[in-house]
């Protein structure tokens, strides 16, 4: 895996986590136990700090920047989708960026919210628990999300990991 240490920056990766040997993890970086970052993606504390909680999923090509005024903060059990963007944001527990998303600067993504694929959600925009954020820029449909929801997803990565851990190997 590529993780990079930048001067005294050095990533915090749980040793039950698993980054995939082609994602990037450079600098002031925690990631949580369980959690997971797949092929691409690139996860970058160079200018402030990044905390992934526990048992979340940063999927292929997903970008986690943050600014030296606004940590990018992740709950536990948060999927951030393919090619997600996520720059100084809180996202809550158990909360999935859609496909494709932008979440900026002191944007909060309540518990088990939704970002919608293709969403965009700018500075200073709060997503309620429970809500969903859809289009470009992102509107908010309250209550639309079922609690427990993505649980079997989160559950599918924890355990996909494993998998990866144990039997990925490259061939050429």
């Amino acid at each position: 895996m590529a993780v990079y240490a930048l001067g005294e920056q050095v990533p915090e990766i749980h040793p039950t986590a698993y980054v995939h040997p082609d994602a990037v993890v450079i600098g002031s970086v925690v990631i949580g136990a369980q959690s997971s970052v797949w092929p691409g993606a690139v996860v970058r504390g160079d200018d402030g700090f990044i905390y992934i909680g526990e048992r979340c999923s940063i999927q292929d090509g997903a970008v986690l920047h943050t600014t030296p005024m606004h940590p990018t903060t992740l709950g536990d059990d948060v999927t951030v989708g393919h090619q997600a963007v996520l720059e100084g944001c809180v996202i809550e527990d158990k909360a999935l960026i859609g496909i494709g998303s932008i979440v900026l600067h002191d944007a909060r993504i309540g518990r088990e919210a939704v970002v919608g694929a293709g969403a965009f959600v700018g500075n200073r925009k709060v997503v309620p628990p429970l809500a969903m954020a859809l289009g470009v820029p992102a509107t908010i449909r309250e209550d639309a999300v079922t609690p427990g929801h993505f649980d079997l997803g989160v559950a599918s990565y924890v355990q996909r990991t494993g998998r990866y851990a144990e039997h990925l190997r490259r061939l050429d």
